[in-house]
Parts: C-alpha cells; structure tokens; sequence
C-alpha cells in the first residue's frame, strides 16, 4: 500500500554538481516506484558550481537515467521547504558539510568527490565508484519502511547504512 504523502529526501554537499546529483537521481528514479511509497528526492549545495559535472550526467546516461539540463542548487533554493530525511555526502577530510535546519533527521554518507580526478580515464572510473557506491546506499535506504520509522530510528537506520554497506 502506498503513502499518499512522499517521503522527501534531500541530497546536500558543497557543490551540487556530482555525488548529490547522482543521489538525487538515484532517489528520484528508484524512488517513485518504491512499493511502500514513493519517495521524491531533491539536492543542493553550500557553494553550487556553475554545472552539473559532465562525468556525472555521462555516468547516469550510462546506466539509462537522463540527467542533461540540471543546475547546481543552492541550499538557500530548497530552504523552508519540508524534508523527511537530509543525507550529506561531503568528504569529511576535504570539506565542511552543510547542515540543515527541520529535517526530521540528518545523516552524513561521506565520499571522496569524483570531481577531484581531472584525468579522463581516473575521472570515468571515479565516478563509476561514486555511482556504484550510492546505488548500494540509496537501494538499501528505499527497502527500508521509511514512513513507519519515528526520527530517531529514522536516524540510526540510515546512518547504519553508510557504516555497513
């Protein structure tokens, strides 16, 4: 039976130009044919770039999602608006990650930025990785039953995710 309320995520990082847009695809594509209620997933970030990363929309393409026209979203765009579950996807070595006030809950699935490799052979296969990566997360985060989770379940589910899978 589905939820005639989506569960919201949102996808944050600091340039919303490669692992938060790959999420936000992930989530929306997968997402909207979850059995126990679609979800609906948006993403942005602390300082946008001025695109969308081309190894991003190329790797989705790859796996048969069409992402051309995206724009890096501000965090000040999506302000206000309510969300169940915020994930940050930041590298905690190289970045500060945005935090974002009345979310439900909040959790932190660091990764390195694919973007870092300039090379195009090290670029393709990072982003493979990253998308790999956040398929295996964003899967076992929708075979979760998101709407019967209180926050803090909500909380300790997700964040299990990033520490074991």
């Amino acid at each position: 039976m589905s939820s005639a309320v989506p569960f919201r995520v949102l996808v944050l990082c600091t340039g919303n130009s490669a692992r938060s847009q790959i999420a936000e695809a992930l989530l929306t594509t997968r997402g909207r044919t979850r059995a126990a209620g679609a979800v609906e997933a948006e993403s942005a970030g602390s300082r946008p770039a001025a695109r969308v990363n081309p190894h991003a929309v190329d790797t989705l393409a790859a796996h048969g999602i069409a992402w051309d026209g995206r724009v890096p979203k501000s965090i000040d765009e999506v302000a206000g608006r309510p969300f169940d579950l915020v994930i940050t996807v930041c590298d905690n070595a190289h970045e500060a990650c945005p935090f974002f006030a009345g979310a439900r809950a909040q959790v932190h699935w660091g990764l390195p930025d694919p973007a870092d490799e300039t090379e195009p052979v090290a670029a393709r296969r990072a982003f493979g990785e990253t998308y790999a990566e956040l398929e295996r997360r964003i899967d076992a985060l929708l075979a979760l039953p998101l709407e019967a989770l209180d926050d803090s379940a909500l909380r300790a589910s997700a964040q299990r995710i990033h520490d074991t899978v």
